[in-house]
């Protein structure tokens, strides 16, 4: 889904961020997820845990294992123990 608005207006912006939540929350609760096609954006991060649980712990492994500097996409999805001191 696609929002247009006014992000020059905060009330339009708090509205749209409210209204993701909802749309967020329903999948989630219905087991689906908060994300689509083009994959996890930084305004999802949020919701990556309780969509996935135990197994993000396992991606971040997967991601420092892969990726020790941190430079492959950095601040997506997971974050590397590089990433979290900055």
């Amino acid at each position: 889904t696609s929002l247009m608005i006014d992000l020059n207006d905060p009330d339009e912006v708090k509205r749209a961020g409210i209204y993701n939540e909802l749309i967020v929350e329903y999948a989630l609760e219905r087991n689906g997820t908060c994300t689509g096609e083009h994959g996890v954006g930084v305004g999802k991060m949020k919701y990556q845990e309780r969509e996935h649980g135990g197994a993000l712990k396992v991606m971040e492994k997967i991601k420092q294992a892969l990726d020790p500097c941190g430079i492959f996409n950095p601040h997506k999805l997971v974050h590397n123990k590089k990433e979290e001191s900055k």
